[in-house]
């Protein structure tokens, strides 16, 4: 990325009409924004307000260097000297826009009265000493502020225009070009996205999947496509036919082992791993024993546990299509593949290899971040489960987000079932008031005592059913 300081005289004349368009437009907004704002003593000024009232002058320095790269960029489009097919005038009027909106910003934060110096800054100031915030580990905290350095990175966020065909710009959906997204998270990580992103193309991607998983969680997601090859285990082996693949171990020269504490399957469910970080809650994923699912107890107040039958029993409205929101590796999937209902399974891998694993049994892994819009379109599953994963630890806040968008996938008469929810017994009524904002039918509701602790812990098991919204 160059930035002004980088260009030399001779590149400043525009060979074209566009990009004469594109520089005067440009020289017009800089020139005005210098010449109404700016005067000899204004910056300092600016910037010694910012720190009597306890606001980092980075802030401000932070703008002035992102409109410096972005004006870089944008006389670097006009005065390439070769043949680019993605330079359009989409390309130049979408960078000219973001050098507009970077004056714009920087003007209402110089402008910002002196008792409110953090007006409209791009980003906000964390304040060390409000507890709330250092609660949060922010994965950004010690990496330098700085812009993305990544070519790749660029090269994947800038518009991709259409193919001119027909004479015709725009595609069948009605858009002259795709613009690629990334997360907000990954601004703030940029150490961390360059470090994703510098890899060699056309070739084999960095062996990292724990390093793009860490982005994710904190935010990063979606990250940005990459053109490289991914990974596969050296032996890998044809799974094992579909139906029988469901309740058998599958091959451990399926698995990429590399990023994992456990180099073989046994490992997965040997009585040792469930002291291991990561994976010890659900050490009992990767036990395949349908035996064990098949001792729930029937129509039992006193248990949090309730069976698929007993379920699917309590509403009239078919279930075909569903999602298993848990730490899983696809067994509530493959229970009710067996009562023909098809269910995808969002899981992250938590120290193991739950997604490979929900594959290999002929399943479908579904891997999103909890703070990710599922990608599903509105009103179209019949079911949403969810057990042993959103509990005593989810904020209130984000299980709203969570269960609203719940609510946006599931069709009328949709059917969630919160499985074995469970949290400390004085916060059992602030989740609950979260859920009953939906305002869903109760087919089954059952609080009763965690045993499995000492802590005072309550165990929440609901099942709702969404009501017709017109």
């Amino acid at each position: 990325m160059q930035k002004l300081s980088s260009w030399k005289p001779l590149k400043w004349l525009p060979n074209s009409p566009l990009q004469t368009l594109c520089f005067i437009t440009l020289l017009s907004i800089f020139f005005f924004f210098i010449s109404t704002i700016i005067n000899p003593n204004f910056v300092s000024n600016r910037l010694n307000s910012f720190s009597s009232h306890g606001f980092p002058p980075s802030s401000l320095h932070h703008q002035i260097s992102n409109l410096q790269t972005h004006l870089g960029i944008l006389l670097q489009n006009i005065h390439s000297e070769e043949t680019d097919s993605s330079v359009t005038p989409s390309s130049f009027s979408d960078q000219v826009l973001r050098v507009a909106v970077l004056l714009d910003t920087l003007a209402d934060t110089l402008s910002a009265p002196h008792g409110d110096p953090a007006i409209a800054t791009i980003e906000t100031y964390r304040d060390p000493t409000r507890p709330e915030e250092t609660e949060i580990e922010c994965y950004e905290d010690e990496q330098e502020e700085r812009f993305v350095k990544s070519k790749e990175v660029l090269r994947y966020t800038n518009p991709k225009p259409n193919k001119l065909l027909d004479g015709k710009r725009k595609n069948f959906m009605d858009l002259e070009a795709v613009n690629p997204s990334i997360g907000l998270g990954c601004t703030r990580m940029t150490v961390d996205l360059d470090r994703y992103s510098t890899y060699k193309p056309y070739t084999s991607c960095p062996d990292d999947s724990d390093f793009a998983q860490k982005l994710m969680l904190r935010g990063c997601d979606p990250l940005p496509r990459r053109r490289c090859f991914s990974r596969s285990a050296p032996n890998y082996n044809h799974p094992f036919q579909f139906n029988s693949s469901l309740w058998i171990q599958p091959n451990d020269s399926n698995i990429l082992w590399s990023h994992y504490t456990c180099k073989n399957y046994n490992c997965l469910v040997s009585i040792d791993t469930k002291n291991k970080r990561g994976f010890h809650k659900c050490v009992d994923c990767f036990d395949l024993s349908k035996k064990r699912w098949e001792e729930v107890p029937l129509n039992d107040p006193e248990s949090a546990e309730i069976s698929i039958d007993e379920v699917l029993s309590l509403t009239q409205t078919p279930i075909r299509i569903g999602l298993d929101f848990s730490p899983t590796t696809g067994t509530f999937a493959a229970l009710m593949r067996e009562r023909n209902v098809t269910i995808a399974s969002a899981t992250l891998n938590l120290g193991a290899p739950f997604n490979e694993v929900i594959a290999l049994r002929g399943l479908l892994p579904l891997y999103v971040s909890i703070g990710s819009r599922l990608p599903f379109f509105d009103n179209t599953l019949d079911l949403v489960h969810s057990t042993l994963f959103l509990d005593g630890w989810i904020g209130f806040e984000l299980l709203e987000y969570v269960v609203f968008d719940w609510d946006r996938v599931l069709r009328p008469k949709g059917v969630l079932w919160l499985d074995r929810f469970f949290c400390k017994k004085e916060e059992m009524k602030g989740y609950i008031s979260v859920i009953e904002k939906l305002r869903y039918k109760k087919l089954l509701w059952r609080i009763v005592t965690k045993k499995d602790r000492v802590e005072n812990e309550l165990f929440l098991t609901a099942v709702l059913e969404k009501p017709l919204r017109v």
